[in-house]
């Protein structure tokens, strides 16, 4: 720990966490953190199940990327509306409503009788997901102190690499299972079904671990249980704070404040506030650069240039393992050197990977399943492709959940980040269904898309995204 953080205060302006009480707070936020894991896992084990669905409902390309796509639907209706709940019923309640709904999506995209059941269902998942992806992120701020508060909200995204591997793991062995057949029977099951219905054991646990975490100190005093918020908040700020200073500096920031609806976002002369816009910016920025193509289709994506089912699996799991790489680089330092020089540094790294991607694409042959490239190009290709998840993972990844969770006043926090986040599913959402179309239109200039996106990103960093490094959230305004 450098000297200047851990001289940071905690939020309001209380002293730093102390040693004996860091542990349990990096607990409380892992159990948040738990929802980004489900999302992650989600994204990812649909990878693993493509194949084997457009076979069983015998779909098309256009129809396969809406079924895989619409759990961001559900999700951008769940992170619009999961503020709202939050302040009403408590972050822990919002959290087991959002474990209910994905346990039920797990098991009814497991057993669909027909295609529109199985996106039903992947809509409900979504809602749930897009609920945990403001919550997580809202409560690990509420209760982290401002000295560790960057390196624990990016456990958001840690979840969701983590997510993303354990997913790809799971459907390995199943595939293993099934003798490399997506389609392959197991206990009664088809080997793809089986991959979406564990998805409950993840749901499941999100939902246990919600009722071992204590309750957002800030929605205690919300509703007059001061004393329950004193024994938070000396939980996770340790015994020797003012805890009636604390309490009362909390109240008098609530008193400042209200209820935030979308009406508060309003202002200016484009609609939203400045700062309601710099956060949407964000969110379309981190899904612009087509990172979860990568997740969505990229055993798909690596049989589509040649490479055999079984290692274009390996080859998914290899970028997962290199996402896991960046995204503990990136806690290491986004409390050192700040979230906005992190962010620079990705979107100067992806812009090359994305650059060379797109060249390597250009030499591909063949049409329909039949495609390949030369071997110089594949090994381009491979590269680029871990180089770019590399530096989102260092950078865009978590820097945009730890910004998203610091970046609004008070008045409106719960609102805007609802909103911002609404706009990375949706936007997400436009990036799945259109790659598909993209990639049998020009794969190389989709990535040359991508690459003019990380490029635009350079000057919005610059010009307009804050830095909150070390700030408490009572500063936020």
């Amino acid at each position: 720990m450098t000297s200047s953080t851990s001289r940071a205060s905690a939020p309001g302006g209380g002293s730093s966490s102390h040693p004996e009480h860091l542990g349990h707070v990096i607990f409380i936020a892992a159990a948040a953190a738990m929802g980004g894991f489900l999302f992650g896992y989600d994204s990812s084990v649909i990878n693993g199940a493509v194949v084997a669905i457009r076979e069983r409902f015998d779909v098309g390309s256009a129809a396969l990327a809406q079924v895989i796509a619409a759990a961001l639907i559900g999700c951008a209706f769940g992170a619009a509306t999961a503020g709202r709940i939050a302040d009403r019923i408590g972050r822990i309640r919002c959290m087991q409503i959002a474990a209910l709904l994905f346990t039920a999506s797990a098991l009814g995209s497991a057993l669909p009788f027909a295609l529109w059941d199985l996106a039903m269902w992947r809509v409900i998942g979504g809602f749930g997901i897009g609920m945990a992806s403001v919550i997580g992120p809202a409560y690990i701020a509420e209760v982290s102190p401002a000295a560790y508060r960057g390196r624990l909200a990016s456990f958001q995204q840690a979840a969701i690499v983590i997510g993303i591997a354990v997913s790809q793991l799971v459907n390995w062995a199943i595939l293993n299972l099934a003798d490399g057949d997506q389609r392959g029977n197991i206990a009664g099951l088809e080997a793809w079904q089986w991959m979406l219905g564990v998805m409950v054991v993840p749901a499941a646990l999100y939902g246990l671990m919600s009722f071992v975490i204590p309750e957002s100190p800030r929605f205690l005093i919300s509703v007059g249980r001061n004393d329950e918020a004193r024994k938070v908040l000396t939980e996770v700020e340790g015994s020797k704070i003012d805890l009636d200073g604390r309490v009362a500096e909390i109240e008098h920031a609530m008193r400042s404040e209200h209820k935030s609806t979308f009406k508060d976002l309003l202002g200016g002369r484009f609609g939203f506030l400045p700062v309601v816009w710099v956060g949407i910016g964000l969110s379309l920025f981190q899904q612009l650069v087509g990172i979860n193509v990568i997740f969505y289709y990229s055993s798909s994506l690596w049989q589509s240039v040649g490479i055999d089912p079984s290692a274009s699996f390996l080859y998914s799991f290899e970028t997962s393992v290199v996402n896991i790489i960046g995204t503990v680089i990136a806690m290491i330092f986004v409390d050192r050197i700040g979230r906005k020089p992190l962010a620079l540094i990705g979107s100067v790294g992806m812009s090359i990977s994305l650059g060379l991607a797109a060249w390597a694409f250009s030499y591909k042959s063949g049409v329909g399943d039949d495609i390949s490239l030369p071997h110089a190009q594949g090994i381009v290709a491979l590269v680029a492709a871990n180089c770019f998840v590399l530096f989102f993972a260092l950078s865009w990844g978590v820097v945009v959940w730890v910004l998203l969770g610091e970046m609004f006043p008070g008045r409106i926090r719960a609102a805007a980040l609802g909103v911002a986040a609404a706009a990375q599913w949706i936007v997400n959402w436009v990036i799945t269904v259109s790659f598909p179309t993209l990639s049998d239109w020009n794969l190389s200039g989709a990535y040359m898309i991508y690459t003019g996106f990380a490029l635009l990103s350079i000057p919005f960093i610059l010009k307009w995204v804050p830095e909150t490094k070390g700030k408490a959230l009572e500063e936020m305004g």
